[in-house]
Order: structure tokens, then sequence, then C-alpha cells
């Protein structure tokens, strides 16, 4: 068993009440179903850990949908299937009539037919939720462009709680591009969960009104707080985990050179670090543009928890998509009995 505890519950639960769930977003479920689906991952890595192959899922598939390419999503849920036994395929643009020549209704009908499970990374949150509304089979939220990555998120808190072994109490900072879908995700997810979260970017590219307003909705329900700054040292000052992300992605000229002088001053280097807090941790979900906004002191430090939240990816995944895809049997393999009777329950 994982040694993560506090409030993560001690024994795995029941996760039937999972099957053919979609997850869109995190805040469709409870705090309690997400500590169950973060216990379930911490047993999965712990069993993985002396048997890569748990073939819990055996002649399964899951249908990968990709807008844009990806290293860490595509990866890591090949990876995660295969090794649940069964088998993941990527469909890129230009290999399937989605966007355009098919409708997402057609897409989604289909794809359900055919495989048991969806994963989708889209521009665009509308066409997720399309693509769920016509789905029979679990759809999983791989990153929407304009809005979340709730995936990721749930990851981190996993990678957090491995970390520090709690929620309550801890504090994260998220610097410079606090308006993007990550910072979003993070901060709906942690205050979910209980932690404290501080964005630290300029006045005029802080999150949205509107989804300031459903991160303090968490707040109100789990005594996390939500604080908006411009000072980074404020910011670092109290923080458990200091999390940034990439300041441009698609950006060229201008528009990219622009971004960079917004952000400067918000780049997690040695000098900010001297200011945090000790033994504080940093982490960034990558792609990095290394020495941007974060110099590769940092990145590359032992506060650096980067390469665990990539690698996480792989455990949070496979216990998300066990859970909702399910089990009809009991596997064989005695060293699954424990998940398999927790999975049928």
């Amino acid at each position: 068993m994982s040694p993560i505890a506090g409030s993560v519950p001690d024994a795995l639960g029941s996760y039937a009440r999972f099957r053919g769930r979609h997850y869109l977003t995190d805040q469709d479920y409870t705090r309690e179903e997400l500590l169950d689906l973060l216990r379930l991952a911490a047993d999965l890595k712990a069993l993985w850990r002396g048997k890569v192959l748990t073939p819990f899922l055996p002649g399964r598939t899951l249908a990968m949908i990709f807008e844009h390419p990806s290293t860490r999503t595509r990866v890591s849920f090949e990876a995660g299937m295969t090794e649940l036994g069964g088998h993941a395929q990527y469909l890129r643009p230009g290999e399937i009539h989605l966007p355009g020549r098919e409708s997402i209704k057609d897409t989604s009908i289909v794809l359900s037919r055919l495989t048991q499970a969806i994963m989708a990374r889209t521009a665009y949150r509308t066409s997720l939720v399309e693509l769920a509304r016509w789905a029979t089979v679990p759809v999983v939220n791989g990153l929407t462009d304009d809005y979340d990555h709730p995936i990721q998120s749930l990851t981190d808190a996993f990678t957090i709680w491995e970390t520090a072994g709690r929620f309550e109490g801890l504090k994260l900072a998220f610097l410079g591009k606090v308006s993007d879908a990550m910072a979003s995700s993070v901060a709906l997810t942690c205050t979910k969960l209980g932690v404290d979260v501080v964005l630290a970017g300029p006045s005029d590219h802080q999150m949205a009104p509107e989804m300031q307003a459903l991160v303090r909705a968490n707040c109100a329900q789990s005594g996390a707080t939500l604080t908006l700054t411009e000072d980074p040292v404020e910011a670092v000052a109290e923080a458990d985990f200091i999390y940034t992300v990439l300041w441009w992605w698609l950006e060229e000229g201008e528009a990219r050179e622009a971004l960079r002088r917004t952000y400067a001053p918000y780049q997690v280097n040695e000098a900010l670090w001297a200011k945090a807090k000790p033994g504080a941790r940093f982490m960034d979900c990558l792609p990095a543009v290394r020495n941007e906004e974060a110099t590769d002191a940092i990145m590359d430090g032992p506060m650096s928890l980067c390469f665990d939240q990539s690698e996480n990816r792989k455990h949070l995944q496979k216990a998300v998509l066990l859970a909702l895809i399910g089990i009809d049997d009991l596997p064989a393999d005695p060293d699954l009995a424990v998940i398999g009777r927790a999975l049928l329950s």
C-alpha cells in the first residue's frame, strides 16, 4: 500500500459507483470521490513497482482524439492502457474526419460502438462537451485549450499528496500566467481538496471573474482560501508549493515578445527562491521553455517535482480509466485481487 496518509482513505473504497461516468472536470466529483481516485492511483503505483503489467482491462480500447500534438498526454495514456492490458488508439487531425467533414455527434456515437472509453484533447471545451453528450462510453478530458486541464491538476494533487502526505494546511502559489487554463484547473482542484491558493500575476492578466467565482465556491465548502496578488515575493513567502507554466505556446513574433515582457517579473529563479519558505517544492506541468518561466537551477534542483508530475500522469490516469471503464470479473492473478474487489464493490 502507498505511504500516503492524512485525509486520504487508509484503504480502497467502493469504485463501482464510478463506472460509466465521464471525467470532463473534477468539479463533477465530490471531494471524497477525488480522494478515492487518488487512493486508487496510489495503490496502482505501488503495484506497478513490482508488476508493470496489471491486466485489469484485457481487450479494452481507449480512443484518443488529439486536435493538438502532445508528449505527456499521449504517452501517459497510451502507456497506462498498455499496462492495464488494453490498447490505446491515437487519432489526430487528418486521420479521422473530425473536425470538419463529420459531426462530433456521429464521431462520438461511432467511437462508442467501437471502444470502451474516449480521451479527447480539444481546442475548445464546447467540442468536449458535445462529444460527451452523445457518447455512451466514458469521456475523459485530456485538455481543453480554452478552459481547463483537470487530468493534469488531479495528477498535481496526487504529487502534492505523495510529497506532503496531506492537503490540509498547505498553500500553493501559482506564478505568471494565472489567466491560463492550467492555473484555472490547479486552483479548482486544490481548493476543492482544501489547499490554499495564491495567484501572482499582472493585474490585467488575472483569472477571469467567472472562474474566480467557481474557485471561491470551492473555498466556501472546503475551508481553503484564494488570494490574488501582483507581488511574486508575497506569493512565495508562505507557499509550500510554487507552480508555474509556459508564458507562450503558439504565439509568434511581437505577440510572443510582449508575453515575455509581461511575465518576466514572475520568473521562478534563484533570487526569488531565496525568498521562498524553507522546504518549498517547485512544480511545472511541462513542457517548459527553459530559463524563461523557470531557470535550470530550479527545474533541475532538489526542490523540483516537475518530472514526478510527468510520471504521475500515467498512474493517476490509470486510476481514472480503470474506475470509469470498470471490470466485470475478478482478475485471476491474486496480486490484482484487492483492487479488483474494490472495483466490483
